[in-house]
């Protein structure tokens, strides 16, 4: 994809306003990245939803934490946990991005009740 391709898709992206929903979404890193590695990464999810007009955004990196069970040959991982208020469209490419990130060995996305 090209800069201007690029430009367009952004350019038609949503406004936030009426259809965003409160979101939970926690995933899991390998934990044998470099600080500036997992850093990147956590913050190219963070700009998907920025780039989407999220509103409320709050991430908590809880950092290394033992797995309940051995997953891709780790048995620890690198907790962060993401509060978002967001449209739909955001959540769904974010769901995306982490399912092709060979980095990310989990990942959950709650949507979380208005009460």
């Amino acid at each position: 994809m090209n800069f201007i391709h690029l430009a367009a898709l952004a350019a038609n992206r949503p406004k936030g306003g009426k259809n965003m929903k409160k979101y939970e979404i926690m995933y899991i890193i390998r934990p044998n990245l470099e600080d500036g590695v997992r850093n990147a990464l956590i913050e190219e999810f963070s700009k998907i939803l920025i780039d989407f007009k999220s509103e409320n955004l709050k991430v908590n990196e809880w950092g290394i934490k033992d797995l309940a069970y051995e997953i891709a040959d780790s048995k620890k991982g690198y907790y962060v946990i993401i509060n978002v208020e967001a449209p739909v469209e955001a959540i769904n490419e974010l769901d995306r991005v982490m399912k092709i990130r060979e980095n990310v060995i989990r990942h959950i996305v709650i949507a979380r009740d208005e009460k």
